[in-house]
């Protein structure tokens, strides 16, 4: 598997589940939709743990007892980029009723769509810069651990997917449309790995920063999005559950592939 394909994998899963609208009679339950947040959720923190933060480390193994700094100022800029763009771009997620960000004209459809964009786009980020470290040869990164990041990215894309597909067509968009609008929210994924692979290639020496900014940036969109969704209602039980799965499956990915 090429790195080129390697970008693309998860576009494929989001596709794959944007494709439930096709022939779905009705949104997913609200236990259905607990289990898939918390499945996604799981997999987010472990591929930031095993293939971002850890590997971050290990490549500024040079800098004896401050190993750490890059990693540390990397996740921290990741958490702030993300921060930044929950404040300033207007979206709305799925589970609420309040718009969020600055006032805007864009319609619901249109905000749970910019909702979805910010939620996807650390995804990308963090398969790019993993794709940069396989990349750069001495950097201790296997393309085998892009492609495990990449798989882990595409399995828990699958139900995002039918996340967001499903609720557009309950608010009266086609099925086509509503497919449509899946797929889109899914290409931000490899532009930003594209944009991660082309800033290291300019600029090598940071790739242990780049590691560490897409792990906060998708612990961002864990801890503001995605866990606080698994517990709300009574099925919050079920989200702790299919988090745990998710990670073990991610973690098992990245350890046995790469």
């Amino acid at each position: 598997m090429n790195f080129t394909t390697i970008l693309l994998v998860p576009l494929v899963g989001t596709i794959i589940g944007a494709s439930t609208v096709l022939f779905a009679r009705r949104t997913p339950s609200q236990r259905l939709h607990t289990t898939l947040l918390g499945f996604a959720a799981g997999v987010m923190v472990a591929a930031s743990v095993w293939s971002l933060i850890i590997p971050s480390i290990d490549l500024s193994a040079h800098l004896d007892k401050l190993s750490w700094l890059p990693a540390a100022v990397g996740f921290l800029l990741g958490i702030l980029f993300l921060l930044m763009l929950d404040t300033f771009v207007p979206h709305q997620h799925l589970s609420s009723d309040t718009a969020e960000g600055p006032k805007s004209k864009l319609g619901r459809r249109q905000k749970l769509m910019l909702a979805v964009t910010l939620h996807n786009i650390p995804e990308g980020m963090a398969v790019g810069a993993v794709v940069a470290g396989s990349l750069a040869g001495d950097a201790g990164i296997t393309l085998a651990s892009a492609a495990a990041l990449a798989l882990g990215m595409a399995i828990q894309n699958i139900p995002e997917g039918a996340i967001i597909a499903l609720p557009l067509r309950s608010e009266g968009m086609s099925r086509g449309r509503a497919f449509g609008n899946g797929i889109l929210s899914g290409v931000v994924e490899p532009v930003a790995a594209l944009v991660m692979v082309l800033l290291y290639e300019h600029i090598s020496p940071t790739l242990p920063y780049l590691l560490a900014f897409s792990a906060g940036a998708m612990l961002y969109v864990v801890v503001e999005e995605l866990i606080p969704e698994t517990q709300q209602g009574k099925h919050s039980n079920i989200g702790t559950i299919a988090f745990a799965l998710g990670f073990v499956i991610m973690m098992i990915l990245d350890v046995a592939l790469g």
